[in-house]
């Protein structure tokens, strides 16, 4: 399968950055795309709504369903869900892209932001998972995928944002679990992190990055797609990287994923 034509995808945080290029890649191909994100009216500070994002994926060639929901809120997340598997005729895809991050050492953390995280990151990707996996479990080639990275229990990438580390990494866990849980339902659980820091508004969040050291959200779009149009039955239970995905599916130039061609690239977190 080379194509999402006529799949439906639930993404999170689908109304900027990488969600939004995951729903572009797919409306490509013709699927559906099921727009889960808290930003129902515009933001100053941040570009985007559900409703420009459906917006765009229509114009794309897709077919969208903007959805107000809080991934935090128990109730919300059922009834998008269930909104979505009735104006779609069913979910095949998962993609739990919706993250906060707060880059601060332990004293430096309020207890707010402690909590948004884990329970955004941890608790919304298994919340969110949890309510599609009655709708997963009756599709032809049903996904998960987390945007999360490899679990490295490394000192150097806990000490500087303990917090932020721990909620990051229980996405990553989620999919250890899930992927072997849900291996006799045929369902692939997968995890894709980028190899550099990619230009989305959560650079503000680093310190010294600039969007010219950075590649664009495109580059994490093609590999989601490459993982989500495999076999579900042949591919679980990875932590796959974006160049690597995509050299494995045939890349051999990524300069046109850069912001700035020819720029030095940063690396991503948690990635030695």
């Amino acid at each position: 399968m080379q194509t999402l034509a006529g799949k439906t995808l639930f993404i999170t945080g689908a109304s900027r950055g990488i969600g939004l290029a995951i729903a572009l890649r797919a409306a490509r191909d013709g699927a559906n795309v099921a727009i889960a994100a808290k930003s129902g009216v515009p933001n100053p500070k941040l570009p985007g709504t559900i409703h420009t994002a459906a917006a765009e994926v229509e114009a794309a060639g897709g077919n969208a369903l903007a959805l107000k929901t809080d991934i935090r809120d128990e109730e919300q997340v059922h009834a998008a869900a269930a909104q979505a598997a009735e104006h779609f005729g069913g979910i095949d895809i998962v993609v739990n892209n919706a993250s906060a991050i707060w880059l601060a050492g332990t004293e430096d953390t309020p207890m707010k932001r402690f909590d948004l995280m884990h329970q955004v990151n941890t608790r919304g990707t298994f919340l969110v998972t949890q309510a599609c996996l009655p709708y997963l479990k009756k599709a032809a080639n049903p996904h998960v995928l987390m945007l999360s990275p490899p679990p490295n229990l490394d000192p150097k990438w806990f000490a500087p944002h303990t917090a932020y580390t721990i909620a990051k990494y229980g996405m990553s866990l989620c999919v250890l679990g899930m992927s072997a849980e849900f291996a006799p339902l045929c369902i692939a659980v997968n995890a894709l992190w980028p190899r550099t820091v990619i230009a989305t508004a959560a650079i503000g969040m680093i310190d010294g990055v600039k969007p010219e050291h950075c590649r664009t959200p495109d580059i994490v779009a093609d590999a989601a797609h490459a993982i989500l149009t495999r076999p579900a039955r042949d591919y679980t239970g990875h932590f796959a990287i974006d160049d690597e995905v995509l050299r494995e599916a045939g890349v051999t130039d990524f300069g046109h994923y850069a912001v700035q061609a020819g720029s030095r690239l940063l690396p991503d977190l948690f990635l030695d």
